[in-house]
């Protein structure tokens, strides 16, 4: 990807979603591979109807742990994604549903999963939203002091 980001790029990017984000989640796949990025996919494979945590917690726990850069939740309102990957201590997950928001996100709570709203967005700002969260810098400073006190 020509842009710089403040992940490391070297790592798979994480990408999850229910039955809703499905057909988002293959084109962003499509999008970030042509990119030269490497994707983890924790699922779902089909439009078949699934419960959004059984993919949530999995990609959550990859983030956590630092196996992969960020993540990329994908569900029809994407609260129920973003509500069980905050459930994890080292996730800070944001629901996203145009590009400043996902920049804010970054820049002032230092988001490292990104959670859209499948049934909401068009597919064109998903991956704007997408490249913005990847190339946005979190600001640090007085919002760092914030973010530190997030966990419990």
């Amino acid at each position: 990807m020509n842009i710089h980001s403040p992940f490391n790029l070297f790592q798979p990017i994480a990408i999850g979603c229910d039955h809703a984000g499905f057909d988002y989640k293959e084109e962003l796949k499509k999008y970030l591979v042509q990119q030269g990025l490497n994707v983890k996919d924790f699922g779902t494979n089909s439009k078949d109807s699934v419960d959004y945590p059984d993919f949530a917690h999995p990609l959550a726990d990859a983030v956590e742990k630092g196996e992969c850069s960020f993540g990329i939740l994908l569900c029809g309102s994407a609260n129920g994604v973003a509500i069980t990957a905050n459930k994890h201590q080292g996730v800070r997950a944001a629901i996203c549903w145009n590009s400043p928001i996902a920049e804010l996100a970054r820049q002032h709570n230092n988001a490292n999963v990104i959670c859209i709203p499948a049934r909401y967005v068009s597919l064109e700002l998903t991956i704007q939203m997408v490249h913005t969260f990847i190339r946005t810098e979190f600001e640090g400073g007085r919002h760092a002091d914030r973010v530190g006190k997030i966990s419990c």
